[in-house]
This record gives structure tokens, C-alpha cells and sequence, in this order.
């Protein structure tokens, strides 16, 4: 089948009948796939002018031929009625009356000749997008943040106004389809505990481009496995938590070792029912180039599993996870959630208990509750929590945040916000933050 033939659906219909002509920059190479693949016309109903009405000779034969229901007593434009007899020609419907095709086929040979002529324009462009592009099975998307802000503590050093950047590039390679190869690029300016960049964990504290992820995904049956370098032993695991936090140690709804695992050298496997249902385990271990190895006696491993229950209104999620090292033994329990009620907005929470073998005096709790809602043209949120984990028999210390995200585009946000977080030790005082994080995505 010509191109022509295969494109003529939408492409080309849809830029002439809104009355400009398709640049190359504007090709979405997913929809021109779906639209070269499908038999579905796609109206022209903006398209007014030389209209074809019922009781036009034209008009009831091509009626006859398609028993299209947009014919149904309405009237259709030329341009229609030819992307029609189009559709009739490349699929080779109706031939049993040649004569009448051939007949509308001059009726309307105007039209034809024009969507043809812009059809093998739009060929060209797309031959020129293919000749520019670096590969036919890798796509690539990225992100640069700006973040603005400057933190009031003890140390008077720390009031300055700062200005932070990181820069994130990820390459996801597909070799069967269902699979994917994620590489993932990053450089970035952060540094200092105390300062804004330290206490929202913003970004890499090296200006050179380094090589921060590289995994594998690919299903085994339902399931969906993963294995890599810098890769979270929970990649593939439900989280049913709906806050994005501001404050590093408030990230993953509190529970930032047990729901959501980190790791250097992991496996993460999860499979999704089609009731809600999802189960989850992983495992990581050191970075295997150091000369403790990884999985031995002397390494920090991590391994647990999790199941939880999503829908649209609500969802829970409840995990299990041991972190063992060569004197010490933790066994962690997180539980996260999310109630989104019609109208009102998300509230997510999550807790987090820690249990060393060394000691009872040694657990450990952390939590979080936040509250999102649209606002205007963005997004309000709220959040209150333990600044990291508390050591039993020891005074919390709390961390508070607020924050509005603006979407200036489709690629561009800008969000204001700002946060308390309590320190430890006498006559430290808390630090106050504000601060601009600025996001471009492409």
C-alpha cells in the first residue's frame, strides 16, 4: 500500500482543514504511527466550504458504497467526501461498481490532487525527520532545574541567596518492544547541608556529566523484572503515596527504606493484577567494585517486598525490608496511602518503623502527612513530618513545608516554597527556607 494511501486518514486531513500546513518540528512520530495503521477517517467537520448535500448525486453514491454514518442525513464537504473515496480506493472496498468510482474519482478529482500533493509533502518531512534522527529504537527525554533560595540558621553564612542547577538526560532503548534500556546522564552544582540545595536533596554536587542509572526492564510473563547499577531495589514495586515532598528526609511519604528500597547494585520484580492488586520484592546490595563485593558477609545488603491496592479514590500500600551489614541487622515496616475524595484534593501519608537487633532502645519511627489540591491554574500543597527518623526515647524533630507548583507549559513549571526543619543539638536554631525551583522538561 502507497503512503499516500496509509496516511491519508489524518495526517494530512487534520492540517488541511485547520488551514496551515504541518512543519516537521510539529510530526508526533507515535500518532503518525497509529494514524498510518488505522482504517478511521477523521472528520472534517470545521471544513465548510463546497459542501456536498443529501440528494447530490455524488453524495448518495458515495453513501452507497460506505453506508457511512456520517452521512446520515448530514451534509459533508468535498474534501470528506474524497478522503472518503480515498479510504474506498486503498482498501479496496466497493469495487464491485468501477464505473461509479470512476466517475466520482473525476467528480472529485480536485480534492484528490490536492490532499495527495500534501500527503507527499508531508512524506518529504517525515523522510527528513528519519535522516536526522540518531535512532530508530531509542528515544530520549530530559530535564534542567534552576532552584533560587536562600536558608536562615546559626551559622550567618547560610543566608545567602544561592543558586543551584541540575541537568538530567535519560536514553530508554527498546530492542523487542516490550523492553527497555534506561541510561540515565546527570550533572548539577548542589552542595552544603545547610543551605537549600542540601535540605531538598536538589540535584548532583559536581558540574561534569556522569552516568547516574543504568538498568534493564523486561516482563518474564506478567511480570515486570528489572536489574542495574544505582537502580531502587523497589523500581518495580507499588507505592501508593500521592505527595511529592519538598524536604529530602520527608521523600516516599515517610518511608524512605522500607516502601521505596535504594540501592547501588539491584533486582526489583513487580506484577499487577487486574483487580487493584500489585505485589512487589527486590533486592540490592553494595556497589560490587568496591572490594567488600556485593552479597557478602562484609557488604550493606537490602532486600524486602511489598503489596498493595490502588484505584482512583484511594490506595494502600505495606512493605517489608531488611538492611543487614557486617555487626547489624534492620528490619524495617513501612506502610503508605493515599484518599483522594471528589472535589477535595489527595491527603497521602505514610509511617515507617526501624528495628535493629542490636537494641530495643535503638528503634526508630518517621512519618508524613501531606495534602495536595488544584489551585487556580497549579497545584497547592502542605506537608508536616518527622525531619528523618526519630531514635526511640528521643525528641522528634519535625520538618513543615508549603509550596505551589505553576505550569507555564506543557514543558515548563515554576514552583515557590518554603519549609521549616528542626535541628538536633542545644543552641542550634531551625532553618528556615525559601526558595524558586524552576523545571524545564523535553
Amino acid at each position: 500500500m502507497k503512503l499516500f494511501q496509509k496516511l491519508i486518514a489524518a495526517p494530512a486531513i487534520i492540517s488541511m482543514a485547520s488551514g496551515f500546513a504541518v512543519n516537521a518540528t510539529e510530526i508526533n512520530n507515535s500518532d503518525l504511527s497509529y494514524y498510518s495503521n488505522s482504517n478511521n477517517l477523521v472528520s472534517l467537520g470545521d471544513f465548510k466550504s463546497d459542501t456536498l448535500y443529501p440528494g447530490d448525486w455524488a453524495y448518495d453514491s458515495l453513501k452507497d458504497l460506505t453506508n457511512s454514518p456520517k452521512f446520515n442525513g448530514n451534509s459533508v464537504s468535498r474534501l470528506e467526501a474524497a478522503a472518503e473515496l480515498n479510504n474506498l480506493i486503498a482498501g479496496g472496498e466497493g469495487l464491485m461498481n468501477g464505473s461509479l468510482i470512476d466517475k466520482l474519482s473525476d467528480e472529485l478529482g480536485s480534492e484528490l490532487a490536492i490532499m495527495k500533493g500534501r500527503v507527499d509533502g508531508l512524506e518529504a518531512r517525515v523522510n527528513s525527520i528519519e535522516a536526522g534522527s540518531f535512532s530508530e529504537t531509542t528515544t530520549m527525554k530530559g530535564k534542567a532545574e534552576f532552584l533560587l533560595g536562600a536558608t536562615d540558621t546559626a551559622n550567618d553564612t547560610e543566608e545567602a541567596l544561592m543558586f543551584n542547577y541540575h541537568y538530567e538526560v535519560d536514553l530508554n532503548t527498546s530492542f523487542t518492544g516490550e523492553d527497555k534500556l534506561n541510561v540515565e546522564f546527570a550533572a548539577g552544582s548542589a552542595n552544603g547541608n545547610n543551605t537549600v540545595a542540601g535540605i531538598t536533596d536538589f540535584g548532583e554536587a559536581q558540574d561534569a556529566l556522569t552516568i547516574e542509572d543504568v538498568n534493564y526492564t523486561f516482563p518474564i510473563g506478567g511480570w515486570e523484572v528489572s536489574f542495574g547499577e544505582s537502580m531502587d531495589a523497589s523500581k518495580n514495586w507499588p507505592n501508593a503515596c500521592k505527595y511529592s515532598s519538598i524536604v529530602d528526609n520527608m521523600e516516599d511519604c515517610g518511608a524512605t527504606r522500607s516502601v521505596d528500597m535504594p540501592g547501588d547494585i539491584s533486582f526489583s520484580a513487580g506484577y499487577e493484577f487486574d483487580n487493584g492488586w500489585a505485589v512487589g520484592f527486590g533486592a540490592s546490595a553494595d556497589d560490587g567494585e568496591t572490594n567488600l563485593g556485593a552479597f557478602t558477609t562484609e557488604s550493606d545488603d537490602r532486600y524486602g517486598l511489598a503489596f498493595g491496592y490502588e484505584v482512583d479514590k484511594y490506595g494502600f500500600t505495606v512493605a517489608y525490608g531488611n538492611m543487614e551489614d557486617a555487626t547489624n541487622n534492620i528490619a524495617l515496616w513501612g506502610l503508605t496511602a493515599y484518599w483522594s475524595p471528589e472535589g477535595i484534593g489527595t491527603l497521602s501519608g505514610g509511617l515507617e518503623f526501624g528495628d535493629p537487633e542490636e537494641g530495643e532502645d535503638n528503634d526508630t519511627t518517621q512519618w508524613l502527612l501531606g495534602y495536595t489540591t488544584d489551585l487556580g491554574p497549579g497545584e497547592f500543597q502542605i506537608g508536616v513530618g518527622t525531619n528523618g527518623r526519630t531514635v526511640q526515647n528521643a525528641d522528634e524533630l519535625m520538618a513543615y513545608e508549603v509550596g505551589y507548583e505553576y505550569p507555564i507549559n506543557d514543558s515548563m513549571t515554576i514552583k515557590p516554597f518554603a519549609f521549616v526543619a528542626e535541628v538536633d543539638g542545644a543552641g542550634n536554631d531551625d532553618t528556615t527556607g525559601l526558595g524558586v525551583l524552576t523545571t524545564f522538561k523535553f
